[in-house]
């Protein structure tokens, strides 16, 4: 358990996506729009840095959000979302940053994230941190075959 009050409070700041995971109403919903705001910063014309800063991201976020987990007193607590801002950095990997894709990213990302498919609801599970993050993960894979699929097929 994190002692530290500062610390504490940055953990709460980066696990709620700069707060957002305490909207009373969809908090997975308002962490995605945080997470297209990351995106909108991301380098996506450097796949390789993109790459590394959404799997430092991942890295992060299964720590923070285990640390949040005891600080809510709560497993997977819904004011957790710096899972949904990586699981949507991943949805859009390696596509143009459009309105169309993002919106489309934004509304798949949000049914893939909803709906759990396999393997997904097992990685929800898996302990800790982890278990945050690695459905989003899944769910953000999904979002991304599918928006490629598209992008092929409509190119």
């Amino acid at each position: 358990m994190v002692k530290n009050s500062y610390l504490t409070h940055l953990i709460i700041f980066l696990a709620s996506g700069a707060y957002s995971g305490f909207s009373p109403v969809a908090s997975g919903t308002a962490g995605t729009v945080v997470g297209i705001i990351v995106y909108l910063f991301m380098p996506y014309d450097d796949l390789s840095h993109y790459l590394l800063i959404t799997l430092l991201l991942y890295l992060l976020g299964c720590w923070v959000s285990q640390q949040a987990e005891i600080i809510f007193g709560q497993k997977d607590s819904g004011k957790i979302v710096i899972d949904e801002i990586v699981g949507y950095l991943i949805s859009m990997f390696a596509l143009p940053p459009g309105f169309s894709w993002i919106l489309f990213g934004f509304l798949l990302f949000r049914f893939f994230d909803v709906v759990k498919f396999p393997p997904a609801i097992q990685a929800e599970k898996l302990p800790g941190g982890i278990g945050v993050m690695t459905d989003d993960v899944v769910a953000g894979a999904y979002t991304c075959l599918v928006l490629h699929v598209v992008r092929f097929l409509f190119a």
